[in-house]
């Protein structure tokens, strides 16, 4: 049963940095739904998509791992991923019970629901298609990538995305939530692989520029390799408006302090730099800026710290909520 007195918070994304914030965001006290991409393509997921025709499993798998309040020894079961030698190699179990559930119902809504209840997942997970679809890029110098592993590989700049079948409607469910949140958090994640796929759906657009909902998007701490080199936080701001529309995002929260150098040097190894900021660029784009430590270190890595983002974000939700 839904607590009025809860904020409603909707979060749009994919890939590995919206589960990290997930994880945070389920312990406060708030309505949340997940809106997640099915564009990928890769490892279990492309080989999946090969052999069944089924939106991409992998990142709605991911969030029902992060969002579950189901025992550790069946969670870890669920994101098991097989190393043998034979047809089962590089698959992920989870990937497979999606699979099978949408087998079972005949319907990957209904199959994700189903997989949901089992782990007793915090909110609605919203894929945001009910079809399997393709993302392809159109890149500056002309030429047009297809499948969503191949764009980041070619190390070519992007212009735009854009996804086919090219009329495809999102689900219903989404666009109610959208219009009726308090917060949109617009996920970390890869930019034009993660993030814009479930934005550009027709009808997606459209529901965010009329939601009274704050619209807030969470800049990335480092630039990725294929996809945003050299992009500053504005620079991903741009890149969205381009797609959606302009003054489609109310605040940006990017991350302020400086970062260790030893872990810097690792991520330079893979042509990767941190995302900088130009605060007064951001606030000529009609943007509240907040600025703000996020991040942490594990496994030296840099991540965002899922406690203190999950804080700030509930906190604009209430006063939303409030007003």
């Amino acid at each position: 049963m839904v607590n009025e007195n809860q904020p409603k918070v909707v979060v749009l994304g994919g890939g590995t940095g919206m589960p990290v914030l997930l994880k945070g965001l389920k312990n406060y006290p708030i309505d949340l739904s997940t809106i997640v991409t099915v564009a990928d393509d890769g490892g279990s997921t492309g080989q999946l998509r090969k052999e069944i025709d089924i939106p991409a499993p992998g990142d709605i798998r991911n969030v029902i791992a992060a969002l579950s309040n189901a025992d550790e020894e069946l969670n870890a079961l669920f994101q098991h991923r097989f190393k043998v030698d034979n047809g089962l190699a590089g698959h992920s179990l989870g990937n497979l019970v999606l699979a099978a559930m949408n087998s079972l119902t005949g319907d990957f809504y209904t199959a994700v629901d189903k997989v949901s209840e089992i782990f007793h997942v915090k909110g609605n997970i919203l894929p945001i298609v009910n079809e399997s679809i393709v993302l392809h890029a159109e890149m500056t110098d002309g030429s047009i990538v297809t499948g969503e592993s191949n764009i980041p590989i070619k190390h070519k700049t992007i212009r735009r995305i854009f996804i086919t079948p090219d009329k495809i409607q999102p689900n219903p469910k989404v666009v109610h939530a959208i219009h009726d949140a308090d917060l949109i958090v617009i996920s970390p994640g890869s930019l034009y692989t993660s993030i814009l796929p479930n934005l550009i759906i027709s009808g997606v657009a459209d529901a965010i520029k009329t939601t009274n909902a704050n619209v807030v998007y969470v800049s990335n701490i480092m630039t990725q390799l294929g996809e945003t080199e050299g992009y500053t936080a504005t620079d991903h701001v741009e890149a969205i408006y381009r797609h959606i529309g302009q003054d489609t995002i109310d605040e940006v929260i990017v991350h302020d302090q400086p970062i260790n150098q030893n872990i810097l040097a690792l991520y330079e190894e893979e042509q990767s730099v941190p995302v900088t900021y130009d605060r007064e660029r951001l606030k000529s784009l009609t943007l509240e800026v907040l600025e703000e430590d996020i991040i942490e270190y594990s496994d030296k890595m840099i991540r965002h710290d899922t406690k203190k983002l999950a804080k700030i974000l509930y906190n604009i939700a209430y006063s939303q909520m409030k007003k």
